[in-house]
């Protein structure tokens, strides 16, 4: 799908720009949706795709829903557009690239220098998905990333078959013990999810999902990854 085929998405850009401009002067949001839509409709991705985009949005307004108080949701919603949108999976500095291109892109759309900064740092977060105690943007925004870990089996193996993909130029062995390594790291954490929403609903899904795939990776299963 190209970026002129998701109306829908771009009209959810533009509403979310507007809202962050607060009434502010500025550039049409339209070129700079475009451009982002673009950019995550590149062919090199199968999990970091506008779906994955829609999804992210999906859950930070789930967890809206859901209760969460505080925090500043237009920065967290522009931080989602922006967070895997330099991706290439052979490379090690996709998020800095991605928060170095919001920091350029909503210098120009609008935004204040403190309201480009901290949608930078939350950029710049999902490198670690480890926000400090009470960031309510930073947990709102890596829970809201975080949250396909807590799908159906069904979903989950969909997710870990299309990153796979992404690592198609890695060898089975090699991708295997990579890989093996993040989900055992995530398994480690003492919450994946920080907010009382996602620690209540998809924490528990989501472990028994990393659990299985360490186990099929561990018996020589076709590689998964996330």
């Amino acid at each position: 799908m190209t970026a002129d085929q998701d109306p829908a998405l771009l009209r959810r850009w533009n509403a979310t720009l507007l809202a962050a401009r607060a009434g502010r002067e500025g550039p049409d949001p339209a070129p700079y949706g475009l451009d982002l839509l673009a950019r995550w409709a590149e062919p090199q991705r199968r999990y970091h795709t506008v779906e994955h985009l829609r999804a992210v949005l999906d859950r930070v307004d789930e967890l809206a829903d859901q209760g969460g108080e505080g925090g500043e949701l237009e920065l967290v919603r522009l931080a989602a557009w922006f967070h895997d949108v330099v991706y290439r999976p052979d490379r090690s500095e996709n998020e800095e690239r991605s928060a170095a291109l919001a920091e350029r892109a909503l210098a120009e759309a609008g935004l204040t220098p403190r309201e480009v900064a901290e949608v930078a740092r939350l950029v710049r977060l999902t490198t670690t998905h480890d926000p400090a105690e009470g960031d309510l943007n930073g947990e709102t925004l890596c829970d809201a990333d975080l949250a396909v870990l807590a799908g159906d089996p069904d979903a989950y193996g969909g997710y870990a078959a299309a990153i796979r993909e992404e690592y198609a130029f890695v060898p089975p062995d090699a991708y295997r013990e990579g890989r093996t390594a993040v989900l055992r790291q995530l398994l480690s954490l003492p919450r994946l999810f920080r907010t009382p929403y996602g620690a209540a609903v998809w924490e528990a899904r989501a472990r028994e999902n990393l659990a299985r795939e360490i186990a099929e990776l561990s018996g020589g299963a076709a590689g998964t990854n996330g």
